[in-house]
């Protein structure tokens, strides 16, 4: 597990998802020796989805060890790869997003 993130406050979760989704699409124009997420983006396939996998594991520990802090920093981290993992298969926020509303009706 990384560093416990400090100070946490509530946040807007539309405008930060559209908000890392921009960033992380940015960095299709870096360098993979300068970018970590230009490394999943453009990296072996498997070391994205195995990184997805270990992400959504850790979320599960998180949860078994009933650790609040530890839940919401780790489905953080759940969230950052699977939204590299959209962008890498060019899949939306938006289309996420109408997928989303799709099943609310």
């Amino acid at each position: 597990m990384g560093e416990r993130t400090e100070n946490v406050r509530d946040g807007r979760i539309g405008e930060t998802i559209e908000g890392l989704a921009q960033v992380i699409s940015s960095r299709r124009e870096a360098s993979p020796e300068e970018s970590y997420t230009a490394r999943l983006l453009y990296g072996p396939e498997d070391s994205l989805l195995k990184k997805l996998t270990e992400e959504a594991t850790e979320v599960v520990m998180a949860c078994k060890d009933d650790d609040h802090d530890h839940i919401r920093y780790e489905a953080a981290d759940l969230v950052y790869h699977l939204l590299v993992t959209l962008e890498r298969y060019g899949v939306s926020v938006a289309e996420l997003a109408g997928e989303l509303d799709a099943r609310l009706r």
